[in-house]
């Protein structure tokens, strides 16, 4: 569980999860069409993480779970890799999806602070 944190935080991570879900899916289609696509084979991939990831922290937290906290450090951790990947990309989808996974990785180590 989450703990002594207040509602406002929680759906504040909540928020950031699913923007960068959306952000996530949103890239990867996006870079699907890029004509380097080959060169993006690993950005794909943890593109498609960082979304499950999210989701499925937003659920989690959704719910209460007693392992919130454990799902938002590990998608702390999935979507700076993320970030690292995109950033790479100098694509508007890519800077903007970094972007996104910066700021769900702030809010989900507030969630295991």
């Amino acid at each position: 569980m989450i703990g002594a944190l207040s509602t406002t935080a929680l759906q504040a991570c909540i928020e950031a999860c699913n923007r960068c879900m959306q952000a996530c899916e949103e890239c990867l289609t996006a870079c699907l069409h890029e004509p380097d696509v080959h060169d993006r084979t690993k950005c794909v991939q943890t593109l498609r993480d960082c979304g499950d990831i999210c989701a499925l922290a937003s659920r989690y937290m959704s719910r209460t779970s007693e392992y919130s906290k454990q799902i938002c450090g590990l998608c702390a951790n999935i979507c700076d890799a993320c970030a690292k990947h995109c950033e790479m990309f100098k694509d508007e989808h890519c800077q903007k999806c970094a972007e996104m996974c910066r700021k769900c990785a702030e809010e989900c180590r507030k969630m295991v602070a």
